[in-house]
């Protein structure tokens, strides 16, 4: 089933994030204040926005999410306080200029079982898993809903096929770094039409009982 832009794949959401794991006085990742820094949907988002962006400005990041740069600026700052994010010198014009892109250590998927070890870790995985819930249940309703903006693409594709669960991981990573190609491919061609597309894919078992509508 195809309807209009945004190619989303309905799918278990893969969690993205970077960290630099090896800054000992930084939390890693499975501490349960990093889950809660990025439960936050205003945090989530800019995460998105790096990774499809690369390196973006406070303002930059106000403009795309349409809040205050005051606002940008102080979720930056707690996003870098986790190590979640860096300045990016490269991208800097001058040496007042902060430039902030995603942690450069590789794509890290969270260990919810992990989290839920810590202190504190369970009520963090259920604020977590809450938001991602409601986030994804939201992209389902645009992409099933009514929206045909000329100009933007939406797609929906559900596929099943019979794996075991090293196949279905070895799937899952092959998506992963399909998706990854292209998003490295565009990163940083700002004003040349594109806009921030979201890939949502789910691998998971069918349920034994269909859903009645």
């Amino acid at each position: 089933m195809r309807n209009g832009k945004c190619a989303i794949f309905i799918a278990q959401e893969l969690v993205r994030i970077f960290a630099i794991l090896d800054a000992m006085d930084r939390p890693e990742l499975h501490d349960p204040r990093v889950l809660r820094a990025i439960a936050h949907p205003v945090r989530s988002r800019i995460l998105t926005e790096l990774d499809a962006h690369g390196a973006m400005r406070a303002a930059d990041v106000a403009s795309v999410l349409g809040i205050p740069a005051n606002s940008a600026s102080f979720h930056l700052r707690q996003l870098a306080r986790f190590g979640l994010i860096e300045e990016d010198p490269s991208a800097a014009r001058d040496r007042r200029d902060r430039a902030w892109r995603a942690a450069d250590a590789g794509d890290r998927s969270i260990q919810l079982d992990q989290v839920e070890k810590m202190p504190g870790g369970k009520a963090a995985s259920k604020v977590f898993r809450r938001t991602k819930a409601a986030w994804t249940h939201h992209l389902v309703d645009l992409a099933y809903g009514d929206d045909r903006t000329p100009g933007v693409q939406r797609t929906v594709a559900e596929q099943a096929l019979r794996l075991t669960k090293d196949e279905a991981g070895e799937l899952t990573n092959e998506i992963v770094d399909l998706v990854d190609a292209w998003r490295k491919r565009n990163q940083g061609h700002e004003d040349d039409g594109r806009t921030s597309y979201h890939v949502l894919h789910i691998v998971q078992p069918l349920p034994d009982q269909p859903v009645e509508g």
